[in-house]
Order: C-alpha cells, then structure tokens, then sequence
C-alpha cells in the first residue's frame, strides 16, 4: 500500500495581492511524486492567504481573468488603509513593541479572506488537469515579501474513523465571533485525545456547523479581538462600511455625507461586478441579482455557506504520533450574525485517517 506523502512548498510573493500556482511549485520540486496519488490535500498556515475549494476554482478559471476580477470584487467590498481597528496597531497591546513596529496592516486582506470564499485547508482530484491557486491577500509587508509555505499531502483515499459533537455556548448578542480554540470549550483537547486514541497520523478534522444550525458560519482565522469583536462585526452589520469609508477619504472632504459615500461605493462596486460578469458570460438578470445581494442585504451573505472547515492532522513534528497542525496565529472560529433561542451552536467533528 502507498503510504501518504506530506511536503512542504516555498512560495515567493510577487505582489502585495499574487495568485500563484501551488501544483506547479510542488512539480518543480518533487516531480510528478504528488500526480500519483488520487487526491491532494492543499494546507495554508496563513491567515490571509489560502485556497479556493476546487469547484469555485475550476469555475473561476474557466474563463480568462475570471478570478482577476472575482478578487478584485472583494478589493473593492474591503478597500486596503479604510480605517480597520485591526489596522491601528497603537491599539494592539497583545503585541510587544518590537513586533508592533513591523507588523503589516491587514485588516482589508483578512476580511476579504473570510468573504471571498478562500480556506485554509481543501482537497483538490489530482485526475483533474490544471492549476491549484495559491492566493495571497497579503503578499508584501511595505516593499518586502512575506515568508509563505503551503503544505501538500498526497494520499489515494480516507475513511471516517470517529464522529463526535460539540456545544459551543454564545451569547444573546445577535453579533459574536467565537474562538474554538478557546481552552474553556476543551476543543484542542479532545481532539488530542481522539487522534490519539485512534492512532491517526495523516488525515483530516473536519468541523461542521449541525444541519439545524441557521445564521451562522465557520471559518479559520487569526482570532484577533479588534478584528473580530469591531471589524467583522462592523461588516456583518453593513457590508460597504469599509468601502464607504474610502470613498469619503478619496474625496478629502471630513465633511463627506455618509449615504453619499455609501452611494459612491455601490457605484464602484457595481463597475467591479459588471467586469467579473462580462468576463463570466452571465445574464443582466443574474447580474441583477448578484447586485442586490452585495449591497442591499446583510453581509451574512457572503459567510452563509461556509459552514465547515477542514484542518490538518499529521505526525511530522512527532514521527508515530499525529496531531493537528495549525499556524502560529489560525484559530477556527464560528461566527453568527442573530443569536440562538438556546444559548449554544452545536458543530459536528469528524476525524479521518488518509489510506
């Protein structure tokens, strides 16, 4: 039997927001040793640079600058330097002086991560030609280029080996991002335990909103308070906050009527549409639709369908002994955008082994 093969990949931003092509770096460094393996597991350690599920990929290179102009949708939606609380680091007191003195603002990239779709860890056929795109939000700090790894794991099949759930308790506020990672809901160690317990060393946790749950989301991210408890929430409550707040600045008028920004933004946002529908070949009607989505409902729109994540297990920090792998600053985290008559969200756990 082949056992699964695990890499890893160094990936050199060309820009502040590149997309790269991640199967033709792991090519050039290991030949076709991944292309034989039935499946790849694709695994960013970023918070603000990740991968599309395959299905939105394949239909975002299908045609020309189809994903060009998807991404430039969410530049606009989340314009970089809009005023994000997670971008005034004079606030940032969990960072040390020095790290506050080269840490990247990036405010626009992280929430731009979470609503354009992107994941930290997906699963791509390798029987279906063509590339796996690496995109990052976030690629240059100033003029310097970040240090970017992605993580492969080839492996032919995988079979559930236990699945569990858990309570998450939230609170009356119809507006709340919930860190799992969070010690009091004993996530981190439970999973240990599983892993443990069934000797997995290369596979999977998958972590899924119950079919019940409604208005709610889930996503992995850096679960930093500013960022979370103000500048998501700010988006939950108006999508073209930010966006709005560009525009006022651009017209260097402190004085900027607020609707008229907003006015301003859904014009911009609407020219950025109208590009990424061209390109796509999708009907006025459609168009239309997409529109009204984008500016005249809830930002709950754009997270709705994110209702798992997949992360990481793997023993290459211990040989013989798995555990889940996640980036310095990652947390999975659920979002809800009303609150729940029972005071808790249940998400189901999934732990499986690659064959």
């Amino acid at each position: 039997m082949t056992e699964p093969l695990e890499a890893v990949v160094e990936i050199q931003p060309r820009a502040r927001v590149d997309v790269l092509d991640a199967r033709a770096l792991a090519s050039a460094s290991y030949g076709d040793a991944f292309e034989g393996y039935r499946r790849c597991l694709y695994v960013s350690p970023h918070t603000t640079a990740g991968y599309f599920p395959q299905n939105l990929a394949r239909r975002l290179t299908a045609r020309g600058a189809a994903l060009e102009r998807y991404l430039g949708l969410f530049r606009t939606m989340f314009p970089e330097g809009a005023g994000y609380q997670h971008d005034k680091l004079e606030l940032r007191t969990e960072l040390p002086p020095a790290q506050r003195d080269v840490e990247p603002t990036n405010g626009d990239s992280h929430l731009a991560f979470m609503a354009a779709g992107l994941e930290a860890c997906v699963s791509y056929e390798t029987q279906q030609p063509g590339p796996v795109f690496f995109v990052d939000l976030d690629g240059l700090n100033g003029a310097t280029p970040r240090r970017r790894v992605t993580t492969l794991v080839g492996y032919n099949d995988e079979v559930e080996v236990v699945r569990t759930t858990i309570e998450i308790p939230v609170s009356p506020h119809p507006i709340e991002a919930v860190n799992l990672r969070d010690a009091r809901f004993g996530l981190a160690s439970r999973l240990a335990e599983l892993i443990d317990s069934h000797g997995v060393t290369k596979g999977r946790v998958r972590l899924e909103l119950a079919p019940a749950e409604r208005n709610a989301s889930l996503t992995v991210n850096e679960y930093e308070t500013l960022l979370m408890q103000h500048d998501l929430a700010d988006v939950l409550r108006n999508p073209l906050r930010f966006a709005a707040e560009k525009a006022r600045h651009a017209w260097h008028d402190p004085r900027a009527v607020p609707v008229k920004a907003v006015e301003y933004a859904k014009y911009d946002l609407v020219r950025a549409a109208n590009r990424l529908m061209d390109t796509l070949g999708l009907s006025a009607s459609r168009l239309e639709r997409l529109l009204a989505r984008a500016v005249e409902v809830p930002a709950s729109r754009l997270l709705r369908r994110k209702r798992a994540v997949n992360l990481l297990v793997s023993d290459v920090k211990t040989p013989g002994r798995g555990a889940v792998v996640e980036g310095t600053f990652q947390a999975p985290i659920l979002v809800q955008w009303r609150p729940t008559l029972e005071g808790r969200r249940t998400v189901d756990v999934v732990l499986s082994r690659f064959l």
